[in-house]
């Protein structure tokens, strides 16, 4: 499968397919013919990533964030969560599976594990609904949360989505409520919780499972009240002003943790995560166990304090 470039990728887009020529010449003209041209290329394709990754503006994060190829939160299951069971449906209306969860072991612990799925191709990405949950998605979720604190096992979150399905259905089924109640569950839970942002964390969609006692945010993923997209409709009533609205809304990582929105950022790999899915997901992976590590030994009473604490402390220079 061909590589998908981003905008700004371009010039290293037109080395790398320089790479490839000379690697297909190299095959014809015999072995090494071209070995020290393809490693000279190789080295300043690498260095001009990693300078472009270094020097990204916030609509640049913003690509990145919703890059296709970026691991997901099925990809994470996969690599951290051992023996995943899957449970459906919310027991009143269906069963959602743009939130996807179930119980399963990291490294050793029971846990409860939900999460966003955006899905990766056409197929999978209309049968996730794009990542955009419906209400039964959050009364799923709130249904994990409460066998999580009757089992007392920790809840683990994962967050990628552009926001919650808008549709009249989704409406009708009392969307606005289903996320109200999932975002209290998690304000209530007497186990820890610990929410990471991957890739887009988007309005009420993504806090409805993100309101825990420590959220996570990779490097180049957003987190906002709304896509810069809706931003601009609602300001500027132009949806081309996003690239203005994302840098006027604080999205990034490097503008949540100075806020105590975001408890740490996760570094990401020289050209983001999707350049390299197996050490962002193991990376992941030993953040969340440090995290983890930390709230196990609190009593429901001080687990529930500290996550009060926490967002009450949100924008406030103390």
């Amino acid at each position: 499968m061909a590589a998908h470039y981003l905008e700004f990728e371009r010039p290293i887009a037109d080395l790398e397919s320089k790479i490839e020529e000379l690697s297909k010449l190299s095959e014809t003209a015999g072995p090494g013919a071209f070995n020290a041209e393809i490693e000279a290329l190789r080295q300043r394709a690498q260095s001009m990533r990693r300078e472009a990754y270094a020097h990204l503006d916030t609509w640049q994060k913003t690509m990145v964030a919703r890059h296709p190829e970026r691991p997901h939160y099925l990809d994470y299951v996969a690599g951290l969560i051992d023996e995943f069971v899957e449970l459906r449906g919310d027991r009143r209306f269906g069963d959602d599976q743009a939130i996807v969860g179930g119980l399963g072991r990291f490294r050793g612990e029971g846990v409860v594990v939900v999460g966003l799925e955006k899905g990766h191709d056409t197929t999978t990405r209309i049968k996730h609904n794009f990542g955009s949950a419906r209400p039964e998605g959050y009364r799923k979720a709130v249904r994990l949360m409460d066998l999580a604190e009757q089992f007392n096992l920790p809840v683990l979150s994962f967050v990628d989505t552009s926001g919650a399905y808008p549709g009249i259905g989704a409406e009708e089924r009392g969307q606005g409520e289903a996320i109200a109640r999932s975002t209290e569950r998690c304000l209530t839970l007497g186990t820890p919780m610990i929410a990471t942002i991957t890739g887009e964390g988007g309005s009420g969609g993504a806090l409805g499972i993100a309101a825990a006692n420590k959220v996570l945010i990779l490097e180049h993923a957003v987190y906002s009240v709304a896509s810069p997209e809706a931003g601009a409709s609602i300001v500027f009533r132009d949806r081309g002003q996003a690239p203005r609205m994302a840098e006027a809304m604080k999205i990034t990582a490097q503008d949540l943790l100075p806020l105590k929105i975001v408890d740490r950022i996760l570094p990401e790999p020289p050209g983001g995560a999707h350049s390299d899915p197996e050490t962002t997901i193991r990376s992941v992976g030993d953040a969340v166990e440090a995290e983890l590590r930390k709230l196990m030994s609190l009593t429901p009473e001080q687990i529930r304090k500290q996550r009060a604490d926490r967002f009450y402390a949100i924008g406030r220079n103390l």
